[in-house]
């Protein structure tokens, strides 16, 4: 089958068709991304409608680029997937706008997609990977671990209550004058830094649950920061130096105990799957293989360009889904906010939204 995917939910305007064979494997026939980072830079951060202006303007002929680089037209189509949510809301009633008519124009079957779980099932289009595994999605709106059951079956195991990891790297890289966006900006700092000169707190480590908090980092961060004012360059390196060390040892103790209540409650995983744009971090990916190896486990990556927001993964879980006969009708609605796991609760502010504005 044959499956347009759609994503619009953030600063990423992206269109893809991916084919789902009988077996289960799948192939990428295109995947446009467009970012919207030159938009939003001089502000700082995503800025909503300017997000959802750009949708507009660009997702046509993105969706028409992505048909065209597949080799393939309308008609052929098995089904038409979109990002419904979780995210800004303006963006995601583009994109789902979009696929009905697309969908409605052409008789196909439409299947809104929780954006979450298509960074869940991103694994099976990239390495085939097996359920049951234990999912960390880490990106500017979500830190969650996530057992990943099967399609449409998600328990979340451990969840931020505060900031998600790609937010507090943006708002470190804001508060010590680095540009937008910031993640990579710390990143690239901290190579240059002194990771020890600063005694950091790890936040929740031992703790037998596995949630994750960054705020009182993210303040020791801004008191240090505030003290040394005003900063050299080589305050600056260390200060990200340091924040980075801690979230990766805060990182590491709180995928241990995910880890753990996986095994308890579900056995072995069959993986660990990092998914989400601070799984572009090269520290982060090298302290999730020491996790992995810890616990004898495998560690998967998506491909960067498959981490970060695109229209393959949208219309991988759209194809996913359309093998188990599950699709949507035309009154699906657009959502700002969508649990993966229906049972979870929200234990802070940010958790299970899309992205923490």
């Amino acid at each position: 089958m044959l499956v347009l995917g759609i994503e619009t939910t953030c600063d990423e305007t992206a269109a893809a068709v991916v084919e789902r064979r009988a077996d289960g494997s799948g192939r990428i026939l295109s995947n446009i991304v467009r970012s919207q980072t030159d938009e939003h830079a001089p502000f700082g951060g995503v800025v909503p409608e300017i997000a959802a202006r750009a949708h507009v303007d660009l997702l046509d002929g993105i969706v028409a680029r992505a048909m065209r680089e597949a080799g393939t037209g309308f008609p052929e189509l098995s089904g038409v997937a979109a990002a419904a949510g979780p995210g800004l809301i303006g963006g995601v009633i583009v994109g789902l706008t979009t696929a009905k008519a697309i969908a409605l124009v052409h008789n196909t079957p439409l299947i809104a997609v929780n954006h979450l779980e298509a960074h869940a099932l991103t694994p099976r289009l990239t390495d085939a990977t097996e359920f049951p595994y234990c999912l960390f999605l880490a990106s500017g709106g979500h830190t969650q671990i996530v057992a990943v059951r099967g399609v449409g079956d998600y328990v979340r195991l451990g969840t931020t209550v505060d900031d998600a990891i790609g937010e507090a790297f943006d708002k470190i890289a804001k508060m010590l004058g680095l540009p937008y966006p910031g993640g990579p900006q710390v990143e690239r700092a901290a190579a240059s830094g002194d990771a020890v000169r600063f005694a950091f707190p790890r936040p929740m480590l031992g703790r037998p649950d596995a949630n994750f908090s960054l705020s009182g980092l993210k303040t020791a961060v801004r008191n240090e920061a505030s003290r040394l004012t005003p900063l050299e360059p080589q305050d600056i390196n260390d200060l990200c130096a340091g924040f980075q060390a801690a979230v990766l040892d805060s990182m590491a103790d709180r995928l241990t105990s995910g880890l753990r209540l996986f095994r308890e409650r579900f056995g072995a995983p069959k993986a660990l799957v990092a998914a989400g744009g601070v799984a572009a971090n090269q520290a982060i990916r090298r302290a999730l293989r020491e996790v992995a190896a810890k616990a004898q486990t495998t560690l998967i990556v998506p491909p960067p360009a498959l981490c970060t927001d695109n229209g393959a993964m949208i219309a991988w879980a759209g194809a996913e889904r359309l093998a188990l006969g599950l699709t949507d009708s035309m009154d699906a609605a657009p959502r700002a906010r969508w649990l993966l796991d229906a049972n979870a609760t929200a234990p802070g502010k940010f958790a299970n939204t899309r992205a923490g504005f």
